[in-house]
């Protein structure tokens, strides 16, 4: 393909404005649009759905074969071979790791799963029925407040130490968030288990008996994490980007990214998945909710069916399909959500109208599935696919650091009033008192 630059003319106007074009290894071939700053004209792409806002070399998504790359490999591939931290050292550093570079990583970041004992603490100021991911944002946001040693984000050394405090203490907090929330004393992190098990001990481990890891359970929570780690330029790695932009430390920047995931639209879609579950009830009433669903697609699609970049299936919902189906046949089918679950499922998946329209169960839906199967609640989804995507947001802010900084700062189409001189109405009686 001809990397020439286009040209874009306007009557009247000379010379012809030039749009270098931007190849990437894969995928559309970007036209640089800054050009247009000199013409008084600027791109509209509501929502950036057309716009690329970087170059990344991190994920790559194909939406036409359904193939999730990560630094090129294929998220199949590593959800079915690898653990969640040789991912992570992948995503971080570009290549598989050796052995030794394994460990040494491992090493690292289970040194560091300990959080402040203040930290702990700050919990107490919240309400017990808060929601998890509400105390996620603050406490993530808080370390910021306990490392200052590691804020300047011009130094590699800060920006590498931060990211391993991050990586690590994620599943602290996450655990710490929960068994706040059901007046449980928090569990400390164990250094002898894998990254996956931890979060499992943390999450379910009571100090008056011995917490025995189940071994279908424990890579169930790997592959979730695993296929959570990173999706491209979705919501909330564009906002870690956007906050990273303005050269805010690691802690802010996530704790940014924490608030966007947790949208019902985004991350939230698992728990979303959960309630509507709940809704239904009975297996006897899923005939009637897939009438209803047929007459409103986008709400079913919002509700952990589909996905809108991928044109027929999602990778991840293919791994965690066979996955859930290895945990229910572990735990068993007496919880009435679950029979409603693999009822929808057999539906989705085989129905022509849900087949020809592209909603079949997505990832948030069998997400949703295992965990429910694990005894948590649907408040803690969104927290859990976070810890396995803080890499990914780790990453996309680490990248972006490699080159100088350029603030996110997107035009936009005013509306609103003209130029007009302020009058005082304030003598004025509201309609409302006439």
């Amino acid at each position: 393909m001809s990397t020439t630059p286009l040209t874009l003319s306007f009557a009247g106007q000379q010379p012809p404005i030039a749009l270098p074009q931007v190849p990437g290894t894969r995928g559309p071939v970007g036209v640089d649009m800054r050009g247009l700053n000199q013409s008084g004209f600027c791109s509209y792409d509501p929502g950036f759905a057309n716009t690329a806002g970087c170059q990344s070399a991190i994920s790559w998504i194909d939406t036409e074969n359904s193939v999730l790359l990560h630094r090129g490999y294929p998220v199949d591939q590593l959800a079915r071979q690898c653990d969640f931290l040789e991912v992570a050292y992948i995503m971080l550093n570009g290549d598989a790791p050796d052995e030794a570079s394994y460990q040494t990583f491992r090493e690292t970041i289970t040194r560091h799963t300990l959080v402040h004992e203040q930290i702990a603490r700050m919990c107490s100021g919240f309400r017990r029925d808060s929601h998890p991911m509400a105390l996620m944002c603050a406490l993530v946001g808080a370390l910021a407040a306990f490392y200052h040693d590691v804020l300047d984000v011009e130094n590699p050394q800060h920006r590498a130490l931060a990211a391993t405090r991050l990586l690590s203490k994620m599943p602290t907090i996450a655990a710490m968030s929960y068994k706040y929330t059901i007046e449980q004393p928090a569990a400390y992190p164990r250094n002898d288990l894998s990254y996956a098990g931890n979060v499992l001990q943390m999450l379910f481990a009571i100090p008056a008996e011995k917490y025995v890891l189940n071994p279908v359970i424990e890579q169930a929570m790997n592959q979730i994490l695993v296929l959570h780690a990173d999706h491209g330029q979705c919501a909330s790695t564009t906002t870690v980007r956007a906050a990273g932009s303005s050269g805010a430390n690691l802690f802010a920047c996530v704790a940014a990214g924490l608030a966007s995931l947790w949208g019902p639209m985004h991350g939230g879609a698992n728990e979303s998945s959960m309630r509507m579950l709940e809704e239904i009830e009975s297996v006897d009433q899923v005939p009637a909710f897939l009438r209803q669903a047929k007459r409103d697609p986008q709400a079913f699609r919002r509700l952990g069916f589909g996905n809108s970049r991928y044109r027929h299936r999602d990778p991840r919902a293919d791994i965690l399909r066979e996955t859930s189906h290895r945990v229910l046949a572990e735990v068993g089918m007496s919880d009435r959500l679950l029979q409603v679950a693999m009822a929808l499922e057999d539906v989705a998946l085989t129905d022509p109208y849900f087949v020809d329209n592209g909603l079949s169960p997505s990832v948030d839906f069998y997400t949703a599935v295992i965990l429910k199967a694990m005894n948590l609640p649907s408040s803690m989804f969104a927290v859990l696919t976070a810890v396995g995507r803080t890499v990914g947001w780790v990453a996309h802010w680490n990248e972006m650091h490699q080159a100088p900084l350029t603030i996110y700062r997107p035009r936009q189409i005013y509306v609103g009033e003209g130029y007009r001189d302020y009058v005082s109405r304030r003598g004025e009686r509201s309609a409302e008192l006439r």
